[in-house]
C-alpha cells in the first residue's frame, strides 16, 4: 500500500487519525500496522546488515548509518567487515587501518569510536556485544538511539526509538496539520502503536515506508521540531578534515607544510583544526609533522 495524502476521503491513513482521535488505539494500532506491512511486503529494502544478522554487523552499520546515505554505506559495509570480522579484530586493529576502510564515509570521530567501542566490549564485556540499552549507552559513540537499535534489530527487543524515517512517518499519520512536533509528542504513539512481538520487522517495515513518504510527499518531517537543514559541505570545515584525513590515511605521516600546500588553505585555518583532530585522538601533532593518530 503506497503512501497517499493522509487528508483524502477514505483513505486508510485517514481513518487510523479518526480512530486515534476517538481514542480507539487499538483499533487505529491495527489499521496503522496493516498499512505499514502492506507496504513493506511490497517494498522492503535489501541491505547487508539486514541479511545477515549478528550483533557486530548491526553495530557497525548503526555506527556507518549516522548521518550518512544508506547508499554509501551499501558501499563500504561488506569491505569493512571483511577487513575487521568480528570485534576482536576490529579492537586489534591499528586506527590509521580502520580510517583506511572508513573512507568514504565521512564524519571519521565515528571510526574512531567504533574501534573504542570493539575495544570495550573485548576488554569489559568478553567480547559480546551487550543486549542492555543502558550498558550500551556506556559504550563509546553509543547515544540513546544507536542504543534502541542495537537493542531492537541486534536482539529483536521491543523498545522505543525515533530516527528521521520513523519520525516522518508519525508525523505525516499522527500530526497531519501540525508544525514543529517534537519527539516527546511522538514518542507515546511509537509506544502504543509498536509491534512488540516483531519489533525488529517493524522498525524495518516503518523507515522503509518513512523513505517512501519522502519520495512521494514534501517531505513530513519537515515538520519536526528537530528538523535541520545540514550546512552545505563544499569549502567547510567538515570537508577539509575529511582531506586532511585522506592523505593522512595515504602517506601515514607528513609535514604541516606540505600538508597546507597540498589543501590549499591558510596556515591559521589548518593548524585549527589540526589541533582540533588531535583532541579528537585522529591525529598526533610531531613537531613539523602530522600523522594518523
Amino acid at each position: 500500500m503506497s503512501p497517499k495524502n493522509t487528508r483524502e476521503t477514505g483513505h486508510p491513513g485517514a481513518q487510523v487519525q479518526r480512530q486515534w482521535k476517538k481514542g480507539n488505539e487499538g483499533e487505529a494500532s491495527r489499521l496503522f500496522q496493516h498499512i505499514i506491512y502492506s507496504h513493506y511486503r511490497l517494498h522492503a529494502r535489501s541491505f547487508p546488515w539486514r541479511d545477515h544478522i549478528t550483533p557486530y554487523r548491526v553495530l557497525v552499520s548503526e555506527f556507518m548509518l549516522q548521518q550518512t546515505q544508506t547508499a554509501r554505506v551499501v558501499e563500504k559495509f561488506e569491505p569493512f567487515i571483511a577487513a575487521f570480522p568480528d570485534f576482536q579484530s576490529l579492537a586489534d586493529a591499528s586506527l590509521h587501518d580502520v580510517l583506511r576502510m572508513w573512507q568514504g564515509l565521512g564524519y571519521n570521530r565515528r571510526a574512531r569510536a567504533l574501534k573504542e567501542a570493539a575495544e570495550a566490549v573485548v576488554s569489559h564485556h568478553d567480547g559480546a556485544l551487550p543486549s542492555d540499552g543502558r550498558v550500551l549507552r556506556g559504550l563509546p559513540g553509543i547515544g540513546p538511539y544507536t542504543a534502541a537499535a542495537i537493542c531492537a534489530f541486534a536482539v529483536n527487543k521491543p523498545v522505543v526509538m525515533i530516527e528521521t524515517n520513523i519520525r516522518t512517518v508519525f508525523i505525516h499519520f499522527f500530526f497531519p496539520d501540525e508544525g514543529k512536533v517534537t519527539d516527546a509528542a511522538i514518542r507515546p504513539i511509537v509506544e502504543r502503536t509498536m509491534d512488540a512481538a516483531h519489533p525488529r520487522e517493524w522498525y524495518y517495515a516503518l523507515m522503509d515506508y518513512g523513505v517512501t513518504l519522502k519520495q512521494h510527499h514534501h517531505n513530513p518531517g519537515r515538520r519536526s521540531a528537530h528538523h535541520r537543514r545540514q550546512s552545505p559541505f563544499q569549502g567547510s570545515d567538515r570537508q577539509l578534515r575529511g582531506m586532511i584525513l585522506k592523505i593522512l590515511v595515504q602517506h601515514s605521516s607528513m609535514e604541516k607544510a606540505e600538508l597546507v600546500k597540498a589543501l590549499g588553505a591558510s596556515p591559521s585555518r589548518f593548524h585549527r583544526i589540526i589541533s582540533a583532530l588531535e583532541r579528537e585522538g585522529l591525529v598526533k601533532q610531531e613537531g613539523d609533522v602530522v600523522r594518523v593518530a
